[in-house]
Protein backbone atom coordinates (compact mmCIF):
# COMPACT_ATOMS: atom_id res chain seq x y z
CA UNK A 1 0.00 0.00 0.00
CA UNK A 2 1.46 3.59 -1.06
CA UNK A 3 1.71 5.66 1.80
CA UNK A 4 1.19 9.33 1.24
CA UNK A 5 3.81 11.77 2.03
CA UNK A 6 2.79 15.10 3.39
CA UNK A 7 5.25 17.94 1.15
CA UNK A 8 7.92 19.61 3.41
CA UNK A 9 6.88 23.04 3.82
CA UNK A 10 8.78 25.75 1.79
CA UNK A 11 10.66 27.81 3.90
CA UNK A 12 11.42 31.70 3.06
CA UNK A 13 14.44 32.58 3.17
CA UNK A 14 15.25 35.44 5.39
CA UNK A 15 16.13 38.66 3.72
CA UNK A 16 16.79 42.02 4.69
CA UNK A 17 13.67 44.04 4.59
CA UNK A 18 13.16 42.93 0.84
CA UNK A 19 10.03 40.72 -0.67
CA UNK A 20 6.54 41.06 -0.65
CA UNK A 21 5.97 39.52 3.01
CA UNK A 22 8.40 42.90 4.78
CA UNK A 23 4.58 45.06 3.28
CA UNK A 24 1.92 42.12 3.85
CA UNK A 25 3.67 39.89 6.96
CA UNK A 26 1.64 36.93 6.80
CA UNK A 27 -1.29 38.09 4.91
CA UNK A 28 -1.91 36.31 1.13
CA UNK A 29 -0.45 38.27 -1.39
CA UNK A 30 -2.77 40.38 -3.80
CA UNK A 31 -0.60 39.60 -7.16
CA UNK A 32 -0.99 36.11 -6.19
CA UNK A 33 -4.67 35.92 -5.65
CA UNK A 34 -5.84 38.58 -8.84
CA UNK A 35 -7.22 37.14 -11.37
CA UNK A 36 -5.69 37.75 -14.96
CA UNK A 37 -6.23 37.36 -18.55
CA UNK A 38 -3.38 35.59 -19.16
CA UNK A 39 -1.39 36.31 -21.78
CA UNK A 40 0.03 39.46 -22.61
CA UNK A 41 -1.83 41.62 -24.81
CA UNK A 42 -0.73 44.77 -27.20
CA UNK A 43 -2.67 47.78 -25.55
CA UNK A 44 -2.00 51.36 -27.06
CA UNK A 45 0.12 53.16 -24.93
CA UNK A 46 -2.49 56.69 -25.11
CA UNK A 47 -5.31 53.92 -23.67
CA UNK A 48 -2.83 53.84 -19.97
CA UNK A 49 -2.73 56.03 -17.19
CA UNK A 50 -0.98 56.17 -14.68
CA UNK A 51 -1.68 54.45 -11.22
CA UNK A 52 -2.76 57.26 -9.48
CA UNK A 53 -2.01 54.70 -6.13
CA UNK A 54 1.71 55.27 -7.01
CA UNK A 55 4.24 55.39 -4.49
CA UNK A 56 7.29 56.63 -6.28
CA UNK A 57 7.73 59.77 -7.19
CA UNK A 58 11.24 60.21 -8.37
CA UNK A 59 12.56 58.31 -11.28
CA UNK A 60 16.21 58.55 -12.74
CA UNK A 61 15.87 60.14 -15.75
CA UNK A 62 19.30 58.87 -17.13
CA UNK A 63 18.12 55.62 -16.08
CA UNK A 64 14.91 56.05 -18.21
CA UNK A 65 16.76 57.27 -21.00
CA UNK A 66 19.00 53.89 -21.08
CA UNK A 67 15.84 52.01 -20.78
CA UNK A 68 14.21 53.93 -24.08
CA UNK A 69 17.28 52.73 -25.85
CA UNK A 70 16.89 49.61 -25.38
CA UNK A 71 13.31 49.17 -25.80
CA UNK A 72 13.56 51.42 -28.96
CA UNK A 73 15.91 48.43 -30.11
CA UNK A 74 14.17 45.18 -28.63
CA UNK A 75 10.98 46.34 -27.44
CA UNK A 76 9.89 45.64 -24.22
CA UNK A 77 10.90 42.15 -22.63
CA UNK A 78 8.22 41.93 -19.20
CA UNK A 79 4.80 42.92 -19.63
CA UNK A 80 3.30 45.73 -17.56
CA UNK A 81 0.31 45.18 -15.38
CA UNK A 82 -2.83 47.13 -15.74
CA UNK A 83 -6.92 46.91 -15.27
CA UNK A 84 -9.33 48.03 -16.95
CA UNK A 85 -11.43 51.34 -16.97
CA UNK A 86 -14.65 52.11 -17.97
CA UNK A 87 -14.20 53.28 -21.99
CA UNK A 88 -12.07 50.90 -23.00
CA UNK A 89 -9.16 52.37 -20.89
CA UNK A 90 -6.75 50.83 -18.25
CA UNK A 91 -4.90 51.72 -15.39
CA UNK A 92 -1.16 51.23 -14.57
CA UNK A 93 -0.57 48.78 -11.63
CA UNK A 94 2.83 47.34 -12.58
CA UNK A 95 5.77 48.93 -14.79
CA UNK A 96 6.04 52.79 -14.93
CA UNK A 97 9.18 52.80 -15.88
CA UNK A 98 8.73 50.71 -18.89
CA UNK A 99 5.55 52.47 -19.32
CA UNK A 100 7.25 55.95 -19.18
CA UNK A 101 10.36 54.54 -21.35
CA UNK A 102 7.96 53.27 -24.20
CA UNK A 103 6.69 56.48 -24.62
CA UNK A 104 10.45 58.36 -24.97
CA UNK A 105 11.26 55.37 -27.43
CA UNK A 106 8.26 56.14 -29.49
CA UNK A 107 6.31 53.16 -29.38
CA UNK A 108 2.44 52.67 -30.34
CA UNK A 109 2.22 50.16 -28.00
CA UNK A 110 3.24 47.91 -24.66
CA UNK A 111 2.71 44.45 -24.19
CA UNK A 112 0.29 44.10 -20.58
CA UNK A 113 -1.46 41.84 -18.88
CA UNK A 114 -4.82 42.55 -17.45
CA UNK A 115 -5.32 41.81 -13.56
CA UNK A 116 -8.81 42.11 -12.42
CA UNK A 117 -8.34 43.76 -9.02
CA UNK A 118 -10.10 46.70 -6.74
CA UNK A 119 -8.35 50.05 -5.53
CA UNK A 120 -7.04 48.39 -2.82
CA UNK A 121 -5.47 45.47 -4.26
CA UNK A 122 -4.00 47.54 -6.75
CA UNK A 123 -2.52 50.06 -4.67
CA UNK A 124 -1.13 46.97 -2.18
CA UNK A 125 0.03 45.26 -5.60
CA UNK A 126 2.10 49.14 -6.49
CA UNK A 127 3.57 49.69 -2.89
CA UNK A 128 4.99 45.19 -3.22
CA UNK A 129 6.77 45.91 -6.25
CA UNK A 130 8.79 49.18 -5.23
CA UNK A 131 9.86 47.70 -2.04
CA UNK A 132 10.82 44.65 -4.12
CA UNK A 133 12.89 46.78 -7.15
CA UNK A 134 13.43 49.86 -5.23
CA UNK A 135 13.83 51.19 -1.95
CA UNK A 136 11.40 54.19 -1.56
CA UNK A 137 12.84 57.49 -0.08
CA UNK A 138 11.37 58.72 3.30
CA UNK A 139 8.97 60.81 2.26
CA UNK A 140 7.44 58.63 -0.81
CA UNK A 141 6.89 56.04 2.83
CA UNK A 142 5.13 58.75 4.43
CA UNK A 143 2.81 59.54 1.76
CA UNK A 144 2.45 55.96 1.10
CA UNK A 145 1.15 55.28 5.08
CA UNK A 146 -0.85 58.70 4.58
CA UNK A 147 -3.02 57.42 1.70
CA UNK A 148 -3.60 53.66 3.38
CA UNK A 149 -4.91 55.89 6.62
CA UNK A 150 -6.17 58.27 4.26
CA UNK A 151 -8.01 55.97 1.68
CA UNK A 152 -8.94 52.91 2.84
CA UNK A 153 -9.47 53.62 6.70
CA UNK A 154 -6.71 51.68 7.89
CA UNK A 155 -5.25 52.82 11.43
CA UNK A 156 -1.22 52.92 12.75
CA UNK A 157 -1.57 49.50 14.31
CA UNK A 158 -3.28 47.85 10.75
CA UNK A 159 -0.54 49.35 8.81
CA UNK A 160 2.15 48.26 10.96
CA UNK A 161 0.57 44.65 10.40
CA UNK A 162 0.03 44.87 6.88
CA UNK A 163 3.30 46.13 6.21
CA UNK A 164 5.49 44.18 8.78
CA UNK A 165 6.56 47.45 10.50
CA UNK A 166 6.40 48.41 14.11
CA UNK A 167 3.93 51.16 14.72
CA UNK A 168 6.24 53.41 16.30
CA UNK A 169 7.71 52.83 12.64
CA UNK A 170 4.84 53.95 10.93
CA UNK A 171 4.24 56.91 13.13
CA UNK A 172 7.58 58.50 12.79
CA UNK A 173 7.02 58.22 9.28
CA UNK A 174 3.97 59.84 8.62
CA UNK A 175 5.41 62.30 11.56
CA UNK A 176 7.40 63.53 8.52
CA UNK A 177 4.43 65.24 6.60
CA UNK A 178 4.57 67.93 9.90
CA UNK A 179 7.69 68.90 8.18
CA UNK A 180 7.58 72.25 6.31
CA UNK A 181 7.56 71.22 2.35
CA UNK A 182 10.84 72.57 1.61
CA UNK A 183 12.14 70.51 4.39
CA UNK A 184 10.15 68.13 2.95
CA UNK A 185 11.93 68.19 -0.53
CA UNK A 186 15.42 67.84 1.09
CA UNK A 187 14.57 64.74 2.87
CA UNK A 188 13.13 62.95 -0.41
CA UNK A 189 15.91 64.48 -2.52
CA UNK A 190 18.39 63.04 -0.02
CA UNK A 191 19.88 65.87 0.97
CA UNK A 192 18.68 65.63 5.01
CA UNK A 193 18.03 62.31 6.01
CA UNK A 194 15.04 60.55 7.88
CA UNK A 195 16.85 61.13 11.33
CA UNK A 196 17.42 64.51 10.32
CA UNK A 197 13.94 65.30 9.32
CA UNK A 198 13.01 63.25 12.91
CA UNK A 199 15.06 65.70 14.69
CA UNK A 200 13.47 68.44 13.50
CA UNK A 201 10.69 67.72 14.47
CA UNK A 202 11.18 68.83 18.05
CA UNK A 203 11.36 72.17 17.51
CA UNK A 204 7.61 72.26 16.43
CA UNK A 205 7.18 75.79 14.53
CA UNK A 206 7.85 75.77 10.63
CA UNK A 207 10.46 78.78 11.24
CA UNK A 208 12.46 77.35 13.67
CA UNK A 209 12.70 73.89 11.42
CA UNK A 210 13.58 76.23 8.32
CA UNK A 211 16.60 77.77 10.23
CA UNK A 212 17.93 74.85 11.54
CA UNK A 213 18.11 72.94 8.48
CA UNK A 214 19.83 75.80 6.84
CA UNK A 215 22.57 75.86 9.38
CA UNK A 216 22.74 71.49 9.49
CA UNK A 217 23.12 71.54 5.92
CA UNK A 218 26.00 74.46 5.66
CA UNK A 219 27.58 72.53 8.35
CA UNK A 220 26.96 68.94 7.11
CA UNK A 221 25.74 67.68 10.28
CA UNK A 222 25.72 63.98 10.98
CA UNK A 223 22.13 62.95 12.71
CA UNK A 224 23.90 62.94 16.28
CA UNK A 225 24.88 66.49 15.78
CA UNK A 226 22.10 67.80 14.77
CA UNK A 227 19.86 65.82 17.81
CA UNK A 228 22.45 67.52 19.98
CA UNK A 229 21.78 71.25 17.86
CA UNK A 230 18.21 70.88 18.29
CA UNK A 231 18.15 70.31 22.07
CA UNK A 232 20.43 73.43 22.28
CA UNK A 233 17.54 75.01 20.68
CA UNK A 234 14.94 73.80 22.55
CA UNK A 235 16.94 74.44 25.87
CA UNK A 236 19.53 77.20 26.02
CA UNK A 237 21.30 75.67 28.79
CA UNK A 238 22.59 72.91 26.41
CA UNK A 239 23.99 75.46 23.57
CA UNK A 240 27.51 75.05 24.79
CA UNK A 241 27.44 71.40 24.72
CA UNK A 242 25.60 72.31 20.67
CA UNK A 243 28.48 74.68 19.99
CA UNK A 244 31.05 72.83 20.71
CA UNK A 245 29.27 69.44 18.79
CA UNK A 246 28.78 71.75 15.88
CA UNK A 247 32.50 73.36 16.09
CA UNK A 248 33.42 69.31 15.51
CA UNK A 249 32.27 69.75 11.66
CA UNK A 250 34.51 71.49 9.07
CA UNK A 251 33.96 73.40 5.84
CA UNK A 252 34.21 70.63 3.15
CA UNK A 253 36.68 71.36 0.16
CA UNK A 254 34.21 71.76 -2.42
CA UNK A 255 34.93 68.93 -4.68
CA UNK A 256 34.42 66.48 -1.80
CA UNK A 257 31.40 68.00 -0.54
CA UNK A 258 29.89 67.86 -4.84
CA UNK A 259 30.99 64.24 -4.09
CA UNK A 260 29.15 63.94 -0.67
CA UNK A 261 26.08 65.01 -1.95
CA UNK A 262 25.82 62.99 -5.35
CA UNK A 263 26.44 60.01 -3.31
CA UNK A 264 23.19 61.14 -1.13
CA UNK A 265 21.42 61.59 -4.28
CA UNK A 266 22.57 58.21 -5.09
CA UNK A 267 21.68 56.31 -1.78
CA UNK A 268 18.96 58.62 -0.49
CA UNK A 269 20.68 58.46 2.83
CA UNK A 270 22.69 60.99 4.62
CA UNK A 271 26.29 60.67 4.07
CA UNK A 272 29.37 62.56 5.70
CA UNK A 273 32.86 62.41 4.14
CA UNK A 274 35.69 63.22 6.37
CA UNK A 275 38.92 64.33 3.86
CA UNK A 276 42.10 64.61 5.34
CA UNK A 277 44.76 65.66 2.20
CA UNK A 278 43.26 62.98 -0.07
CA UNK A 279 42.88 60.44 3.25
CA UNK A 280 39.76 60.16 5.12
CA UNK A 281 36.30 57.66 5.38
CA UNK A 282 32.87 58.07 3.72
CA UNK A 283 30.18 57.78 6.60
CA UNK A 284 26.66 56.39 5.46
CA UNK A 285 23.85 56.93 8.27
CA UNK A 286 20.89 54.27 7.97
CA UNK A 287 17.87 54.27 10.47
CA UNK A 288 16.24 51.04 9.63
CA UNK A 289 16.54 48.11 7.42
CA UNK A 290 15.42 49.32 4.06
CA UNK A 291 17.96 51.91 4.12
CA UNK A 292 20.44 48.97 4.89
CA UNK A 293 19.25 47.23 1.38
CA UNK A 294 19.59 50.55 -0.19
CA UNK A 295 23.25 50.19 0.58
CA UNK A 296 23.38 46.99 -0.64
CA UNK A 297 21.45 47.22 -3.89
CA UNK A 298 24.06 50.52 -4.80
CA UNK A 299 26.96 48.47 -4.43
CA UNK A 300 25.83 45.41 -6.33
CA UNK A 301 24.18 42.84 -3.47
CA UNK A 302 21.80 40.62 -3.55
Amino acid sequence: MDATVAPTPHKHRAALGKGIESLLGPRQTVAAAAPSTGKPLEIALDKIERNPHQTRTAFDEAKLAELAQSIAATGVVQPVVVRELPGGRYQLIMGERRWRASQSAGKATIPAIIRLVSDEQALEMTIVENLQRADLNPMEQARAFERLSREFKLTQEQMAVRTGKDRASVGNFLRLLKLPASIQNLVESGHLSFGHGRALLALESPERMVGAATKIMSLAMSVRQTETYVQGLINPELKPKAKQEAAKVKALDPNVHEAQDRIQRRLGLKVHIEDKSGKGRVIIEYTGIDDFDAILTALGED
